[in-house]
């Protein structure tokens, strides 16, 4: 009989089925008496994994929230490169690049190098316009002219356009 019952052990589910009511999360019962789902307080109670550099960043609206919570999967060493590789680029990651950093963390395979080269991305909310708008003025600027200072160059040549105006009227006379 102790044979028998050791063998049916676990095997009944009447006693053991689940109890009517659930208990909710610590999560639920926060998101159920504030404006956010329960996946956006997971995401707020993530932010305390950040260090307090990055979190700045992020209260400050520096940093979007939604790569902020990517940031904060990466060890505290991680985190710190990264703040560095933000300083020297004097760029923030976009959601794109933290999951990227997420996931090759995840691989083990993130590293000081890997974290300068992802933040080195041109991010296309963050490329600069042309100056220019007008087709007439932008095929006159010479390639050679790095980007955000074309209105410098057209600035001059304004001015040596003017001069020689100038010149013209003197000459005249």
């Amino acid at each position: 009989m102790k044979l028998a019952a050791m063998n049916r052990q676990g095997q009944r589910t009447d006693l053991t089925s689940t109890p009517v009511g659930q208990k909710l999360t610590s999560r639920e019962k926060i998101a159920a008496k504030t404006k956010d789902s329960h996946e956006q307080v997971r995401r707020f109670i993530r932010l305390t994994e950040l260090v307090p550099e990055i979190l700045q960043m992020v209260d400050e609206r520096q940093i979007a929230f939604r790569p902020a919570v990517e940031i904060s999967y990466l060890s505290e060493e991680q985190q710190y490169t990264l703040l560095e590789a933000m300083g020297y680029n004097d760029a923030t990651p976009s959601l794109a690049q933290a999951i990227k950093m997420k996931k090759f963390m995840q691989e083990g395979k993130l590293t000081d190098e890997v974290i300068q080269s992802i933040m080195q991305e041109d991010k296309p909310n963050q490329k600069e316009k042309p100056a220019f708008k007008d087709e007439r003025i932008t095929k006159l600027i010479p390639k050679s002219i790095p980007r955000g200072q074309e209105t410098d160059f057209v600035v001059k040549a304004l001015e040596f356009y003017n001069r020689h105006l100038q010149r013209s009227k003197a000459h005249e006379r």
